[in-house]
């Protein structure tokens, strides 16, 4: 049995930069809210505080989701996959949205091939 898969010991695999990807996914709805990156600062506040903290890769900085937006992100529970190098953060989200668009979702746009690939609007 590889206890990597099978056990019980948390063993975060985090990237050759340190960052390991982090879903929001909507609790009630199931929706995928957004992709984002934590550090183990990120991930040991969201543990702490119970809302969720990301790292900015562009910004270089710990990230409050919602510190500034009002969107907060109570997390409900955290779910790791299979091989501990992604999460999934199943979160109530407050506010206006988890996009900075100011949209429910950040996955607002499909992608599709009927001319090419090319971007168009998903209803809502």
């Amino acid at each position: 049995m590889n206890m990597q898969e099978e056990g019980t010991q948390l063993d975060l695999k985090w990237d050759q930069n340190g960052f390991i990807a982090a879903i929001a996914q909507d609790a009630a709805t199931k929706e995928i809210l957004m992709i984002a990156w934590m550090n183990e600062e990120a991930f040991r506040k969201t543990l702490e505080t119970g809302e969720a903290y990301y790292w900015s890769r562009s910004r270089g900085e710990l990230w409050h989701k919602g510190a500034t937006s009002g969107a907060v992100q109570k997390v409900l529970e955290i779910r790791i996959d299979c091989d501990q190098d992604a999460l999934i953060l199943m979160v109530e989200q407050s506010g206006s949205g988890a996009c900075h668009t100011g949209r429910t979702s950040c996955f607002y746009r499909k992608i599709t091939t009927e001319n090419g690939p090319v971007l168009s609007f998903c209803e809502k």
